[in-house]
This record gives structure tokens, C-alpha cells and sequence, in this order.
């Protein structure tokens, strides 16, 4: 297959207008492929090295950290599907670009700066593809199709989108990560105008609940049981929000989690209340009532991690083939080809599922990148470094000005390795949602390359502080402690300092009132039933 030449326009552009002064990188402008999947832990991607690397690895994942770089700190600013998307797309922290809960929270304001829009205004052909999620319509894309029903959550099963100007696209009988490569395949080679560089965001569901397998993965570790993590069985010892989350796999994991069939002859209404039975606290349910508590808790982490890892799959081969085009097409030696998600997620740590806390499973995202000839293979960097920062490195890549009002900072330079000097000493996180889903208290705070400032502060008002390097899986909070009154003063410091910076100096009673705001999203849903 021919070879798709991009900086042909441009360099006439050069030869036609002598006196004109292009930078280097604007001749070699790249595409830039964005992949996103939704609450794909790091301990279920095999790079990373964790518990479950031998047991259900990703190749194809793999291969964008072999051939480029893993970052080891990477950090979502707001760990919630829909507001996470929205910091990656504006580079803002979320009280900045307005949204910041999927519950009560609107939707995303799309008449406002994303790094789409800026890369469409510097002559990129742009598109998503997948899971937007975000409530209105995408907004600087030349082609969109985005998963529509279930308030843009989208189904693994008869998907329903919307394509470029509003049309309603309903894929009966397929399964949306099957479709969404496809569709993203399909766009690749015919659907974009090939004079003009690329940006793709190719958006999966999987591996989100309610985790359901694809054709010719249902068997997919059937024979295997997967090891617990190490916190498995974690009590929340001096630990009260953790405590309080509905986040349980035994406690609040409902029984369509786990495919447990619903009796025939059910109402809507009451097979609805069935499937969802256990989503709360107090709601107990058991497969067999001669099971013991750790029995019982073990069968349904079973169910629950082999379903995750079969979506997990599925998604690494769709992600191979688009790899394997962009080989094929010649396209892959100028294209920058990213992996993330848009947060983290508890696969069994501290006895959960879901995501939201602070803490470092659910606060981590995934961040592989691949730039051929500009990051060396193998890379591995620990740098501090924020969902808010893609915007600015990707404008930065493609040699657009980066505007002053992005809060985040381009990690071009180190990724490059043309720099040492990090980009930061700490980051901050703050999550308002609540009650619903998970019952997670809102909170924020503070972390640096050594430890952890969290403070609770909607139904109590609780710190937690960690030691990172003594203790990574956060089991001992020493807030309260007078060996280590010194370090939180100082973290409390540092903590009010990146407030202010940020904007979000608020008191904690103007906190608590952005959680109770409740503001009624505007999906079309009756379009799609």
C-alpha cells in the first residue's frame, strides 16, 4: 500500500513563500491517535508489571509501552468517567471547565476551548469514535459517532449511536467494541481527508460495568482462578470514608454483576429491582446460603474480575488491528499513538470495585505513548504528571500555541528525553460527587513523589495521611500521629498553596454546595428506546 505523505502541503507552502520561517516540527506535522478505554485499571494492563500481568496480559497494549514510553505516575484529577473526559479535553481542572460530577452535574458545556477545537483550527482532520459520554453533542470534530443510549453510557450489546449532525444509528444484533473498531478502521482508510494530519479519539466502554463478554471471549479464563490482591481483605482500619463506600465486591455488588439469572415472568419494574438488588448498603445476597463469608466473597470476584478481563481483551485485539493498519498504511512512523483511560479502577484492592477515592489504585491512569523517532522504546518515567496535561503535549506535538488559561503543563520535553527537570513536585485531586453512586465522601488533596494529604470534609471532616514509601497500598493512615504532625503541616501548606493557584480556594461550606447542587442532564434518551 502507498504511503500517505502529510507534509507535502505544507512544504510547497515553504518553497512558495521563501521568506517564510516554519518551525521543524510544523514540516512533520503528526497524527495523533488518542485510545481510550473506560476504568481500565493498571494492574490489568501487563506493561505495568502487577499482580495479574501472567495471567491475562495485553499484547497489543504492550506493544505501545515497548515501543515508546510508560509513565508510572499518571493521575486523573477527578476520578468519575464523564469529568475526567472533560479534563482531558480542555486541559482544566474540573471546577474550571464546569463539569465535575456525572450525578446532578449537567452536562459538558461544548462551546468552550478543547484541544480538538485548536487542532481543527491548525488544519487537523479531526474525529471521535466510541464512548464520549459527556451529555451534548461533540463539538470540534469534523466526524463524530458516539454511544448514545443509556444517557451516553452506551450498551456492550445492540449499541445505539449518534453520528455528525445529530443522526440516530442503532447497531442491532453487534457489540460496541467490535463496532467502534470497525468504525475507527473504516475512517482510517476511507473517511477522512488524507491531505491533512490526524487526530483520532478511538473510545471504548469496555472494561466498564456492567462487564459484559463479546462474542468468543465468554470462555476467556474459564479454567483459571485469578490470585486476589495483596489489600484484598482490608478491614478500613482508621480509615472511616473507606468504610462507609458502597464499593464492596461482597457488600454492593448487585446480582446482574455477576449474570445471575432473574426469575421468568418479572415486570420491567421488578426485574429492574432485581438485577439492581445489592447496589446499596444492607442489601444482602448470596448464591448459596451454605457459603461461607470468604467462599461467598471469592465467587462473586471471580465472576466479576473474569468478566472485566474478557472486556479487557476484547479491547486489546481491537486495539492491535487498528495498530496493525496504521504498520500496514505506513502511517505509524508519524503518528503518535496514545493509551489511556480515564481513570483507574479497584479489581479486588481493598475488597472493591468502582473507583472515585483518591487512593492509588483509582487515582492512577494508565499513560503508554509510542512517538517513533522522539521516544525512545522502553521508556519508563515517574514524573507527576495529570489527565489535565494531554491538551498542552498533544497542541505542543503538533506545534500549536498552547493558550494561557490551560491549567495543564506539555510533558513533550520529557517524554522526549530533553529534559530531567520534572514538570512539578506535587499534584492535586478533588472528587465532589455524592451520595450516589458508591456513597464515596467528597474530598481532595494533595500528593507528592513520597506521601498522600487527603481531607474528608462533606458528612465528617477526617484527614488521612500516607507514607507511600513505607507503606504503598495505604493501609496505615497517620494523620493524628505527632511523629508526623511536621510532614501534614507542611502538606497542608503546599495543599492551600496549589488551591489558590488552581482557583479553588473555596471554603468547605461552598464545597459541600457544589455537591449538593443538582443540575438534570439533557440526553435525548426517548430518541433511543
Amino acid at each position: 500500500m502507498k504511503k500517505e505523505n502529510f507534509i507535502a502541503p505544507v512544504l510547497l507552502v515553504s518553497l512558495i513563500l521563501p521568506g517564510c520561517q516554519l518551525k521543524e516540527r510544523e514540516l512533520k506535522r503528526p497524527n495523533i491517535l488518542f485510545i481510550m478505554t473506560d476504568d481500565h485499571a493498571l494492574s490489568a494492563i501487563s506493561a505495568y508489571g502487577r499482580y495479574l500481568a501472567k495471567v491475562a496480559p495485553t499484547p497489543n497494549i504492550d506493544r505501545i509501552a515497548n515501543e515508546g514510553v510508560r509513565f508510572n505516575n499518571f493521575f486523573c484529577t477527578n476520578s468519575i468517567c464523564g469529568p475526567s473526559r472533560a479534563c482531558i479535553l480542555t486541559g482544566k481542572y474540573s471546577h474550571i471547565n464546569g463539569f465535575y460530577k456525572n450525578e446532578g452535574g449537567g452536562d459538558f458545556d461544548g462551546s468552550q476551548q478543547t484541544f480538538p477545537k485548536l487542532l481543527q483550527k491548525a488544519g487537523y482532520e479531526t474525529a471521535v469514535i466510541g464512548k464520549w459520554h459527556l451529555g451534548t453533542s461533540p463539538t470540534g470534530f469534523d466526524y463524530y459517532k458516539v454511544l448514545f443510549n443509556k444517557e451516553g453510557q452506551g450498551t456492550y450489546f445492540d449499541p445505539v449511536f449518534e453520528e455528525t449532525g445529530g443522526k440516530i444509528i442503532e447497531e442491532k444484533g453487534k457489540y460496541s467494541t467490535t463496532v467502534i473498531k470497525e468504525d475507527a478502521l473504516n475512517w482510517l482508510k476511507t473517511g477522512r481527508d488524507i491531505t491533512k494530519p490526524f487526530m483520532l479519539m478511538y473510545q471504548f466502554k469496555a472494561p466498564h460495568r456492567p462487564w459484559d463478554p463479546g462474542p468468543g471471549y465468554e470462555n476467556y479464563l474459564a479454567d483459571i482462578t485469578i490470585p486476589h490482591p495483596a489489600t484484598f481483605d482490608d478491614n478500613y482500619e482508621g480509615r472511616e470514608a473507606a468504610k462507609e463506600a458502597w464499593m464492596r465486591i461482597d457488600g454492593h455488588m448487585n446480582r446482574k454483576d455477576v449474570k445471575i439469572h432473574a426469575p421468568e415472568g418479572l415486570s420491567p419494574e421488578d426485574l429492574e429491582k432485581w438485577n439492581s438488588y445489592g447496589n446499596n448498603d444492607g442489601e444482602f445476597w448470596t448464591p448459596d446460603s451454605t457459603m461461607t463469608d470468604a467462599e461467598r466473597k471469592d465467587w462473586k470476584y471471580q465472576h466479576f474480575i473474569k468478566d472485566y478481563l474478557r472486556c479487557v481483551k476484547a479491547a486489546d485485539d481491537a486495539i492491535g488491528q487498528v495498530l496493525d493498519y496504521l504498520d500496514e498504511s505506513g502511517l505509524a512512523e508519524n503518528t503518535i499513538v496514545v493509551y489511556t483511560s480515564d481513570q483507574g479502577f479497584y479489581i479486588g484492592e481493598h475488597g472493591w470495585f468502582d473507583k472515585r477515592f483518591m487512593y492509588e489504585e483509582s487515582f492512577h491512569m494508565p499513560c503508554l505513548i509510542r512517538y517513533p523517532g522522539h521516544i525512545k522504546p522502553g521508556t519508563i518515567n515517574n514524573d507527576l504528571l495529570l489527565n489535565i496535561d494531554y491538551a498542552p503535549t498533544l497542541l505542543d506535538a503538533a506545534g500549536v500555541s498552547i493558550p494561557d488559561d490551560i491549567q495543564g503543563k506539555s510533558f513533550l520535553p520529557v517524554m522526549e528525553g530533553k529534559t530531567t527537570t520534572p514538570l512539578r513536585d506535587a499534584v492535586y485531586y478533588h472528587y465532589y460527587e455524592y451520595p450516589y453512586w458508591h456513597h464515596v465522601q467528597p474530598h481532595y488533596g494533595i500528593r507528592t513523589d513520597r506521601y498522600k494529604l487527603i481531607h474528608f470534609y462533606y458528612d465528617m471532616d477526617k484527614w488521612e495521611l500516607y507514607d507511600l514509601k513505607t507503606d504503598p497500598n495505604e493501609l496505615h493512615n497517620l494523620s493524628g500521629i505527632q511523629e508526623f504532625d511536621s510532614v501534614t503541616d507542611d502538606l497542608k501548606l503546599r495543599l492551600d498553596k496549589l488551591k489558590k493557584e488552581l482557583k479553588i480556594n473555596k471554603s468547605v461550606e461552598e464545597l459541600r454546595e457544589m455537591t449538593r447542587v443538582q443540575i438534570k442532564r439533557l440526553y435525548k434518551v426517548e430518541a433511543a428506546n
